[in-house]
């Protein structure tokens, strides 16, 4: 029995929710999303609430009736309220800049790193004295928005000596002792 499958999904005010041919389309302020939805799953969309059935009680339904049940309340929440991601560039002389679609970033290696982002994601990138610059990653889709921050955290990984690197606000990084004197 899946619980997270059997739990109805919250229509917010102004958010619209159709389903026919496999696919479910989520409407909101922010936007809309499209999502396949496997064979053996139906959605059911009522006033204020969207259901989700399977057919038969096979181990993969099961499996995907939570996905499917989660991705469609990331959806409804990514259009009504949508995603957001800060990230902390720690080090001395990181520097983060943004161009329209492009982020330039000064992370301590001979060039600087050009990272180019998808059309649905909004970036910005602010500094303030005697703090690391923060980049802020908003969109509707939570898929895509946390892609793209794990690419960017990629690019340059804390490492636990000194802390430097590409950060999640809010993460904790493991630190190392390092050399003992002696």
């Amino acid at each position: 029995m899946s619980r997270i499958g059997n739990a109805p999904v919250a229509l917010p005010q102004g958010v619209e929710v159709t389903f026919n041919n496999g696919e479910v389309s989520v409407k909101g302020k922010l936007g809309e999303l499209k999502q396949e939805i496997s064979e053996g799953i139906s959605i059911e969309v009522a006033e204020n609430e969207v259901l989700l059935t399977r057919e038969n009680d096979t181990k993969d339904l099961k499996a995907k009736h939570g996905l499917y049940r989660s991705l469609v309340n990331n959806m409804v929440v990514g259009v009504s309220e949508g995603f957001t991601i800060k990230q902390e560039l720690i080090g001395v002389g990181f520097r983060a800049k943004v161009t329209g679609q492009v982020l330039e970033m000064n992370l301590g290696f001979s060039h600087n790193v050009v990272f180019s982002l998808p059309e649905e994601i909004k970036v910005t990138a602010e500094q303030s004295k005697g703090q690391p610059p923060i980049v802020t990653f908003t969109s509707v889709d939570k898929q895509l928005v946390g892609q793209v921050a794990a690419k960017l955290r990629s690019l340059r990984k804390p490492e636990p000596y000194k802390g430097k690197g590409i950060k999640y606000v809010g993460e904790q990084i493991r630190r190392k002792a390092g050399k003992s004197a002696g």
